[in-house]
């Protein structure tokens, strides 16, 4: 009996793990081959942030632990043994360290530091991105919906902050607040919530005169529960491919602050920090300054590519073409 039960738990995992596979949004990353590395990339830079203690070579968590002034400058793919000599023989070899991206000017390790870096990095930007979003909706489903008056001041508003530059308004924020880590989430919230509530506000007014919005009305529901159970749902998907684009435009606008000194200050880490504090030393050491830079292309490319991938399935008129060519290129057995 106990066999029969687990054939059929196996069976039905597997049916469902088919079903997943056969998803229509699954093969269409399967088949978009830059899509899927973009994909990959993506999750390789967030799970290595995450687990950074355990997945970086060395600590580089601020205590100084990491630092040997020594090992400083080590170029990439040195490797470098500590021996106890007493006199010209050695006695024991203490410790051996292999730098694969090399060594800073601290002589700590670069690719603990770009792992840690990463990790400040996009913590800023998926922050920025969530507080500026909730912001964002809650404006725009309530000027959306209501329209009038609260309309026009939000929208005006909205117009008020667009109209002055983000990278200026982040430093004049900063510059009176001071540069933290909070401070900077702060700064980007003020400073993109105005993007998701114009997306948010335009999806609620197409919206607000449907059939399904009016039949909910005529049933008695209040404006919350319908802003909540039948037009936030619809959100979502905009929202999340906003969000999904605007998290490298983050990740630049930081990377800029910490190059100028307004950004992530030490003992704390984030690829712009890096490349603030190599570029003293590009001409002797260009790795410190390539290396950061180069991540901070990637995972820029990475999520622009992925959020290029969910405008495309989430607006219908795309979504058809896309998943039209999808499935002619299963059926022709072309993978791209």
């Amino acid at each position: 009996m106990r066999q029969i039960e687990t054939v059929a738990a196996n069976t039905g995992v597997s049916a469902k793990l088919a079903a997943f596979y056969n998803h229509s949004l699954v093969q269409s990353v399967l088949s978009d081959k830059v899509t899927l590395l973009a994909g990959l990339f993506i999750v390789l830079v967030v799970v290595s942030a995450i687990f950074a203690p355990w997945v970086s070579p060395y600590s580089d968590d601020g205590s100084g632990s990491n630092q040997n002034l020594h090992l400083r400058h080590e170029p990439p793919l040195s490797d470098h043994i500590t021996t106890n000599r007493q006199g010209e023989e050695v006695i024991a070899y203490e410790d051996a360290r292999f730098f694969l991206l090399g060594t800073d000017h601290l002589g700590r390790d670069m690719v603990s530091r770009i792992i840690y870096g990463g990790r400040i990095s996009l913590a800023v930007a998926f922050s920025g991105v969530v507080i500026a979003s909730a912001i964002g909706v809650f404006l725009g489903l309530v000027a959306g919906y209501y329209k009038g008056l609260l309309d026009d001041a939000i929208m005006r508003t909205v117009d008020v902050f667009m109209a002055v530059p983000s990278l200026l308004m982040a430093l004049m924020i900063l510059y009176i607040l001071g540069a933290s880590f909070t401070n900077i989430i702060l700064v980007f919230a003020i400073s993109r919530w105005m993007l998701y509530c114009r997306v948010s506000r335009g999806v609620v007014l197409s919206l607000r005169e449907t059939a399904f919005v009016d039949s909910a009305r005529a049933v008695g529901c209040t404006d919350g529960r319908i802003l909540v159970r039948h037009v936030l749902p619809n959100l979502i998907t905009p929202i999340l491919t906003l969000g999904a684009l605007d998290v490298p435009r983050i990740i630049l606008t930081e990377a800029s602050l910490s190059f100028l000194g307004f950004g992530i200050q030490p003992p704390d880490s984030s690829w712009g920090l890096m490349l603030n504090q190599g570029r003293e030393y590009i001409t002797s050491a260009w790795w410190v300054v390539v290396e950061p830079g180069v991540a901070i292309f990637l995972t820029a490319l990475s999520f622009n590519l992925f959020g290029i991938w969910m405008r495309g399935v989430s607006d219908p008129l795309q979504r058809w073409r896309w998943m039209r060519l999808t499935r002619e290129a299963r059926a022709a057995g072309i993978r791209y």
